[in-house]
This record gives structure tokens, C-alpha cells and sequence, in this order.
């Protein structure tokens, strides 16, 4: 037994996330985590809420509460919405956590006491008509880059640049609007990056089973000069920084939140006796740690967090394979929480099942490059694939051995070379499929996913038990057991991804409970598995998408 350390890049707390989020990484993590547990891997999939940073102070402005109030109240709106779609934490916890705290206030003190912190003055954006310092995100502007003239003081959502706020054109104060903005020195922390190229470098050169833009992006950070990076941020809200001179200042935001994997595992212990994080975190030499996240949080996670981690000199347990994402862009534009702008989890899951969704959203994965989502697409895929494949191969075999077997998995019959044929190929394709998933590739386990259920299209389709049975009912009793277990088979294979779907045919088809395990022996599980076993009436597995819907969906979701 392997044990697989799984975590999704945090999701923000303000507000609910859209499409990109979730198949940016929270998505991808799952259907892993749910893949490892069916070939009975140890798996610890953890998660949590970024709770710090100006996104959460603007948020709760906007919103007229408290900060801890309105955290408390979008932690909830998040966990639940990723409860209705299926993702499977073992912990969904928070960056305000105690635990956080404590241990990001530990890993400053070790990279303090390593000569690794130091102390600067800093311009800084002082907006007059606020009366405080505008940290990052408080102040927008034109990006010196490409131009658009609505980027943050941290970052350009357009072109992706990271950015300081006194290097935009034109700021303005994201509270007040305020122009007349000044700069002014400030005392900050920095986190000296530059000290630790070399061990960096190294690292980076140690891990194995990153897509190649995640390793050239790493890679770039580190032969440009790499920065020193502040990690102190003039605000109330956050973790606070334990050192005399510093008391109106808390953590950046992006110092603390890769932190909080630690500190969530530390929650997810603390919430069962018997429970041990050590094991997982500290001189966790087999763990196998796989970190999901998006293109743009990936110089935080190949070269910031790391260097916290081994800058403090202690035995903590780095990630061995990072799978980044590309952008998952919506009818020709970007998807973006801030501009509102694409389709939001909470409204995707009050037009449609989740599977739906997760099915186009694998089966789509921006791996290699940006994809582009499209409603029209969306329907035309998942009518093929889930309705016209998948739910159709159910329903045909399900009804007939209702009419024809008294919904029993018939007894009796011999396979001949068919049969025997079949169960070799699928032996094949199982074993590809399997090594797609372990190799994290997304649309290529969702191609070998639809395959099998190709194959067990075209076997029921040629073998024709219906047919079979007007001449030869032993026949038509072989096949049909053989095709209610292949149906059985391709709800297995097909639960990582679609596990609402892949329940219900399990329940029918009097299946276990838990996370199914992969099949081990598919010759024997075809031709001899549950004769005799009734089988329950299912319905249409799943409801096509009809022209009216789609009218409605492209209507509302439309560009």
C-alpha cells in the first residue's frame, strides 16, 4: 500500500468559484484521490479555504460584515457546494486556523533564525483619503505591462504579470477610488529567496512527472535574478508577525496559505483520536505527495513555498509531482471571479447534476494548453457521451434482463471466443486506462474511459441477447450476464470521474457501498460474476439534454 499525499491549490473565500477554478485543481485532485483509493492506496486529500489577504477584507466590506463573519460564512457556501459536487476531502479546512497561526509563525522564526528574514524599507502606497497604507490588492490600475487598465496591485489577471503596486500607471485606492495616492517607506519582512537558488535548482532537478510548462516556468524563476520576496502586508486581518516593531502588520497572504496544507492536515487530526499528520508531513520519506494547482500559482509552489520549507532546516515533506493546469477559458474570453464574469459553481449545480460537469470538465482538461468552454460543446459532449454511450448501454441491458430474466443475473450459458476475446481487450484497455490515471493524465483516462464503454457498446450490439433468446436461451443468458458485468466494470472504471452516475449502477446492480475497487481479474468478474443476483429497475441513467435546455442554458450562459 502506497500512501499518497493529495492536496488542491486553496481556493479563495470570496465568493463562490467558477469552472476554471474547480478543473484548475480542485477537480483533478479529486478524481485522482478517488482513483488511489480504488486501487487501495492510503490517500489523504486535503484542502482548504485562503481566508487571509485583501480579497478577504474587500469581500467583507462589500458584504457589511466583520471579517471573521463573512470567512465564516463563505468557508460554509464553499464547502458545501464542493460537497454537492463530489469532491472528497478527507479535511476542508481553513487558513484562520489556530494551527495555521502557530505554524506560520514557526516557519518564520526557523527562516529568521537562518539569516533568511530581513528587514527593509519598502515603498508603499499611502492613500490620504483612507488615512492607511494600500497593500496590494487595494490598489488597481493600468498594468506597465500590457496595459489593461484594471490591474491589481499584486497581479494582472490579463497578461498574468506579478506585480508591487507602486509599478501601476494611474493607481487608484480600491476603497475610495481615492487618486491622489503617495508613496511612502514602510518597515517590511522579506523572505531572502535569493540565498537559496542553489538548493532550489536542486530540488527542482530531484522531482520527476511534471508537465513540461511547470518545469520551464520553475525553472525560469530561478535563472532570472530571483527576488527576495516581502512577506509582510500592512493590514488587520491575517496571522500576525511576532516581532517587536511589527505589531500592525500580519503574514502575506502567500506566505501563510501553502502553509495551511500543513496546518489543515493538522485540523484533520486533531478532529479523531488516532490521527497522526507527523506522518504525512515530517520525515515522510513514504509519502508520495502530488500537488494540483492552476499556471498562475505556480512560482508560489515550485519556488516560495519550497524555500520555506527548506530554508527552515527541518524534515518537512516537499511535493514529488506538481500537475499544473492551464486556463479553462469561457466562450472565447477568460472566466473571472472578480468581472463576474462565466459560469459559477452554485449556478452550474442549479441547472444540472454534477457529473454532467465533471465529466466535460475532465474529458477537457487544460493540460497541454487553454481550453475553451462552450455551451453548445458542453451539450452536443455530454449528450454523446454520458446519455448516448454510457446511459444507454445501462438502460438496454437492464431493461431487457428485467423483461427477459426476471431482473436476475441469469445462470447458465458457456462463453465461446466472443466472450473470450472481449475479456482480453478489456484486460487491455483497463491496464491503459490505469496508467493514464497514474500518470495524472486527465483527457487521455477520460478517452480510455469512453473507449471501454465503446467496446462493451459494440459487444452488446453484435452479440444481441434479445436476438439470442428467441433460439437459444442459454446464449442469451451468457451474454447477458457477461454485459450486466461488463456494465458493472465500466461503472467501476468510471467513478473517479462520474461517481454519482457510476453509484447508481452499482446500487442496481447490488454493488458495494464504499469507493469500488479496480478490477483485479476482469475475465472471471465477466463471465462468472453475481449469477443469480437480482438487479434493481433503473430509469434513464441519464436525462439528455434537450434542445429547450440547451436553449435555456446557452440563454443564460451564453458570452
Amino acid at each position: 500500500m502506497t500512501k499518497i499525499l493529495i492536496t488542491s491549490a486553496l481556493p479563495y473565500v470570496n465568493g463562490v468559484k467558477h469552472l476554471g477554478n474547480l478543473i484548475g485543481s480542485l477537480l483533478p485532485a479529486d478524481v485522482h484521490a478517488r482513483f488511489r483509493r480504488q486501487i487501495g492506496d492510503d490517500v489523504l486529500f486535503i484542502c482548504a479555504t485562503d481566508e487571509h489577504g485583501t480579497p478577504a477584507e474587500l469581500g467583507a466590506v462589500r458584504a457589511g460584515q466583520d471579517v471573521r463573519t463573512f470567512c465564516d460564512a463563505q468557508h460554509a457556501i464553499q464547502a458545501d457546494i464542493y460537497r454537492r459536487f463530489g469532491l472528497s476531502f478527507d479535511h476542508f479546512g481553513r487558513t484562520s486556523s489556530a494551527q495555521n497561526s502557530a505554524l506560520t509563525q514557526h516557519f518564520y522564526r526557523r527562516l529568521d533564525d537562518a539569516g533568511l528574514i530581513e528587514e527593509r524599507k519598502l515603498p508603499q502606497v499611502w492613500s490620504p483619503t483612507d488615512g492607511r497604507f494600500l497593500p496590494d490588492r487595494y490598489v488597481l490600475g493600468t498594468c506597465p505591462h500590457c496595459g489593461d487598465p484594471s490591474a491589481r496591485g499584486d497581479q494582472c489577471d490579463q497578461c498574468g504579470a506579478l506585480l508591487d503596486p507602486p509599478e501601476l500607471i494611474d493607481p487608484r485606492s480600491a476603497l475610495s477610488g481615492d487618486r491622489a495616492l503617495e508613496v511612502r517607506e514602510s518597515r517590511h519582512l522579506f523572505l531572502r529567496q535569493s540565498q537559496l537558488v542553489g538548493a532550489l535548482s536542486a530540488w527542482i532537478d530531484s522531482r520527476s512527472g511534471w508537465p513540461s510548462f511547470v518545469v520551464s516556468t520553475a525553472k525560469g524563476w530561478l535563472t532570472a535574478d530571483l527576488r527576495d520576496r516581502c512577506i509582510a502586508r500592512d493590514l488587520a486581518w491575517g496571522i500576525p508577525v511576532p516581532r517587536e516593531g511589527f505589531a500592525d502588520k500580519v503574514f502575506y497572504v502567500w506566505f501563510d496559505a501553502p502553509i495551511g496544507y500543513i496546518a489543515a492536515t493538522q485540523e484533520w487530526a486533531a478532529a479523531a483520536p488516532g490521527r497522526d499528520w507527523r506522518k504525512w508531513w515530517w520525515q515522510a520519506d513514504d509519502v508520495r505527495y502530488v500537488q494540483f494547482l492552476g499556471k498562475d500559482n505556480i512560482p508560489f509552489h515550485t519556488v516560495s513555498f519550497p524555500a520555506t520549507l527548506i530554508g527552515s532546516n527541518e524534515p518537512w515533506k516537499s511535493v514529488d509531482v506538481i500537475k499544473g493546469f492551464h486556463w479553462l477559458n469561457y466562450e472565447g474570453g477568460k472566466f473571472s471571479t472578480s468581472r463576474n464574469r462565466g459560469i459559477f459553481t452554485d449556478q452550474a449545480l442549479e441547472e444540472l447534476p454534477a457529473d454532467l460537469w465533471r465529466w466535460w470538465l475532465i474529458a477537457n482538461a487544460p493540460e497541454s494548453a487553454d481550453t475553451d468552454f462552450n455551451v453548445a460543446r458542453f451539450v452536443a459532449d455530454v449528450n454523446k457521451d454520458l446519455a448516448d454511450i454510457f446511459g444507454n448501454l445501462v438502460n438496454r441491458i437492464v431493461s431487457f434482463a428485467h423483461r427477459a430474466f426476471e431482473g436476475r443475473i441469469p445462470e447458465g450459458g458457456a462463453p465461446d471466443e466472443a466472450e473470450h476475446l472481449l475479456a482480453r481487450e478489456l484486460e487491455q484497455r483497463i491496464a491503459t486506462l490505469r496508467r493514464h490515471h497514474e500518470a495524472v493524465e486527465f483527457r487521455a483516462a477520460a478517452a480510455a474511459t469512453r473507449a471501454i464503454w465503446d467496446v462493451a457498446n459494440a459487444y452488446l450490439q453484435h452479440a444481441a441477447p434479445w436476438t439470442a433468446i428467441k433460439s437459444d436461451r442459454l446464449r442469451a443468458a451468457i451474454v447477458t450476464r457477461t454485459a450486466l458485468n461488463l456494465v458493472r466494470t465500466c461503472a467501476v472504471l468510471a467513478w473517479s470521474i462520474v461517481p454519482s452516475l457510476s453509484e447508481n449502477v452499482l446500487h442496481a446492480l447490488a454493488g458495494e457501498d464504499a469507493a469500488p475497487r479496480w478490477p483485479c481479474g476482469p475475465i472471471a468478474d465477466l463471465l462468472d460474476g453475481g449469477a443469480g443476483t437480482a438487479i434493481a429497475p433503473i430509469g434513464p441513467l441519464v436525462e439528455k439534454i434537450s434542445p429547450e435546455r440547451a436553449s435555456h442554458l446557452a440563454a443564460r450562459f451564453g458570452p
